[in-house]
């Protein structure tokens, strides 16, 4: 149920709201901006290229697998038309609407039925759990769901809140006789391939989640040899992407191309803790003649050596803009509003409030010792660690945005019952 008004509530508020209705302004560049380029680009015949504007060559800019989702959708209604917005803006609430099952399901293993509902419920409806699936042609749904997904698995794999077989606080989730079983570890692998095919920045937390979940088996030789096949589905889900890499630019890239590009916009001569799009080839028109003319690799290279060059003569203006950052990612990354003048700080203050709480609820789960508390702590530590150093957008926060609802939920909760205890203790007195 919860699924289900998740989802229409996003399709019913993106389709009145016309939030389908992209601005036409770049050519149509907002909708899915380098992702909707190379969609166009594959639809009309020029493989997967041309990131920006124009037909600027084979491009790394992105991993595939939401372009090529893009992609089949502008092939079957039409290069960046109304009904493709809304098709691919409904997908986006598809995978939303999925991260409730998900969200629900991590809940009720770690913590109770209670805490669980609420979960579930508050991303069901919770404006700003929806905006990436009605506004933005992106990965960020995709990718949290897979994130969610990886996380239930290895739940599972754990047993974490089981007892007999039968998931604790209700409801049977298709537990096995041998959780750690072949079949699992390789479903583990091949959610790891899609989500690195989606957003490769998530791979920092494999290695724990992994070791994570072998941890504690009894048969380890058994667990090391079917995490060795789980590594196998994993390196062949990336293998054609590398192997196309290789032959297109003549050299291992094993996810992305963009890097050196990427830290030159935040770090680069004028750099305050934001990205300099203005500095983007999407934006500045010699940087675009400039990354035609050297091709994107040596164009992505060249910047790379200008930022680590500058970074390497201002350390300290480095790392005064990575603290910046940080504070970004937890508090809020500030943008000018056309709206009224109270919307940017009610929009600051709702993301750090959820940060705040899902940070207090977090220490409060691992000083109870909840079960796997310690591997939420790894994911928040991990997942933000490169855009502390690079650059930081609200919509990078995604993946752990089902964990904050949940910590935010088990802190008030707790804050709940521990009230409740302190009147029965008075009124015993």
């Amino acid at each position: 149920m919860v699924f289900w008004v998740a989802f229409l509530v996003r399709v019913l508020y993106m389709t009145l709201a016309h939030t389908y209705r992209f601005r036409v302004a770049g050519d149509h560049f907002q909708f899915g901006w380098e992702m909707g380029r190379i969609a166009r680009a594959l639809v009309t015949g020029h493989g997967y290229a041309d990131p920006f504007s124009g037909h600027t060559g084979p491009t790394a800019w992105v991993t595939p697998l939401y372009p090529l989702l893009l992609a089949a959708v502008f092939k079957l209604f039409g290069v960046y038309t109304l009904r493709s917005a809304w098709v691919v803006l409904t997908i986006n609430s598809f995978f939303s609407a999925l991260t409730t099952i998900t969200t629900y399901e991590i809940a009720v293993r770690c913590f109770n039925r209670r805490v669980a509902v609420w979960s579930a419920w508050i991303w069901a409806l919770y404006p700003a759990a929806m905006q990436y699936a009605v506004r933005w042609v992106w990965e960020m749904t995709l990718s949290t769901w897979l994130f969610t997904c990886i996380l239930v698995l290895a739940l599972r794999m754990r047993r974490i809140g089981e007892r007999n077989g039968e998931t604790l606080g209700g409801g049977d989730f298709g537990n096995a006789d041998e959780p750690r079983s072949l079949q699992r570890w390789l479903l583990f692998g091949f959610l790891w391939g899609l989500l690195a095919l989606s957003n490769p920045s998530l791979l920092v937390f494999l290695p724990v989640v992994g070791i994570w979940t072998m941890r504690g088996a009894h048969d380890q030789r058994r667990q090391v040899a079917y995490a060795s096949a789980s590594a196998l589905i994993f390196l062949l889900c990336v293998s054609l992407w590398v192997a196309r890499n290789a032959m297109v630019f003549h050299r291992f890239i094993p996810m992305r191309a963009n890097f050196g590009a990427e830290f030159y916009m935040g770090n680069g001569p004028g750099a305050r803790g934001f990205l300099m799009e203005y500095d983007h080839p999407f934006q500045a028109p010699e940087q675009l003649r400039l990354y035609r003319q050297m091709g994107e690799v040596t164009y992505a290279h060249m910047r790379g050596k200008l930022a680590w060059d500058f970074v390497a003569s201002y350390p300290d203006l480095f790392v005064r803009n990575s603290i910046k950052r940080v504070f970004f990612f937890w508090i809020g990354v500030p943008h000018p509003s056309e709206a009224s003048w109270y919307v940017e700080p009610a929009r600051i203050l709702n993301f750090a409030f959820a940060s705040i709480a899902g940070l207090l609820g977090l220490a409060l789960a691992l000083k109870r010792r909840v079960p796997a508390a310690t591997l939420f702590a790894w994911a928040f530590f991990l997942v933000p660690l490169m855009y502390y150093f690079v650059t930081v957008h609200a919509r990078f926060r995604s993946p752990l945005e089902p964990l904050i609802a949940i910590l935010t939920v088990y802190l008030f909760q707790s804050a709940e019952k521990s009230r409740s205890r302190s009147s029965l203790a008075s009124h015993s007195g």
